[in-house]
């Protein structure tokens, strides 16, 4: 047991050198192209170039995520903002579909608010809306890439989201993380899982009526295969 624990906190401690190395050395090596969607960005949609929101990350702490910004601020006559689809961009979707959208959360990763491989961190607002099991996914630092991605991103309902991070707390190891990176490309390949229903956001999260069932052991390797 003693054995067992100290390698989950040597692979834990691994896992964090990792991230920050990772991070800082794709920074550097992908400041041209985060360079050149800045200014795409800039020039199509004018400032601010990244959209910044307040997230839950680890025990529950708020921290401010970054994205490459994807949509217009345009409102109706009465200053109300007009639904996602009308002010996603053609570069939005470009930048959603490649993931390039992400790009600017290897600055969260160096900074230790994230991590490359995790649950999907979101908005500080559900905090007070998890059940005691769908909090567990603020056990760990969320990621840029996770489990529940790879399976299914926003086509998948809140409950099977919520299952694949708990089962990814449960299970997880370093070899887990090279798995989940390794599907992760292919998925962006593919253009797999961007839009829920073919509508450009997830749906908003309202709270759960029932306790969140941890997903089997089996149910997230099914999923992964699709």
């Amino acid at each position: 047991m003693k054995h067992t624990l100290y390698s989950v906190q040597l692979q834990q401690g691994l896992k964090t050198v990792l991230d920050r190395g990772i991070a800082a050395i794709a920074l550097i090596l992908l400041s041209p192209l985060i360079s050149t969607v800045a200014l795409a960005v800039y020039l199509q949609m004018g400032s601010p170039i990244v959209f910044a929101q307040p997230r839950g990350g680890k025990d529950g702490r708020i921290f401010t995520f970054y994205k490459f910004r994807t949509m217009t601020n345009e409102r109706d006559a009465e200053g109300t903002l007009l639904p996602d689809a009308q002010r996603l961009t053609k570069l939005g979707r470009l930048l959603r579909q490649t993931s390039l959208d992400e790009l600017p959360q290897l600055w969260n990763v160096l900074k230790g608010e994230m991590s490359i491989v995790g649950p999907r961190p979101f908005i500080a607002s559900y905090l007070d809306l998890y059940t005691p099991d769908q909090a567990r996914r603020h056990e760990v630092k969320p990621g840029i890439t996770g489990w529940a991605i790879i399976n299914g991103r926003n086509t998948i309902s809140w409950e099977e989201k919520f299952g694949l991070d708990i089962w990814y707390i449960d299970h997880w190891s370093l070899g887990l993380d090279l798995k989940i990176l390794a599907l992760t490309v292919v998925k962006v390949l593919k253009r797999e899982g961007v839009d829920q229903n073919q509508s450009t956001t997830m749906s908003y999260f309202q709270g759960s009526s029932r306790l969140a069932q941890s997903a089997t052991p089996q149910e997230p390797y099914k999923l992964s295969q699709r």
